[in-house]
């Protein structure tokens, strides 16, 4: 399993790549704001929300999908935790 820091920013970025298996990850904001997940077009308006204070937040990643973060405004550390490393 590893463990990584991203510091999400106002465009989507890739938090979880694509692999060739289905797995799942789990997402933990560690700064103030809302962190919004989705696919590579992912908005404020479409991402499913997570936030900090919340458990970590449990994703099922399909084959060849990827996971993409952003937040409304500045920036926020997320972490993510893929047990398929």
């Amino acid at each position: 399993m590893k463990s990584t820091k991203y510091t999400v920013t106002t465009t989507a970025q890739i938090v979880v790549p694509a692999k060739n298996f289905n797995r799942e990850v789990y997402t933990h904001v560690i700064g103030n704001a809302i962190v919004y997940l989705g696919d590579s077009t992912v908005t404020i308006a479409t991402g499913t929300p997570t936030e900090k204070h919340t458990t970590p937040f449990s994703v099922f990643v399909p084959a060849g999908e990827t996971l993409y973060a952003v937040v409304e405004s500045a920036t926020d550390d997320l972490r993510v935790l893929d047990w398929s490393i």
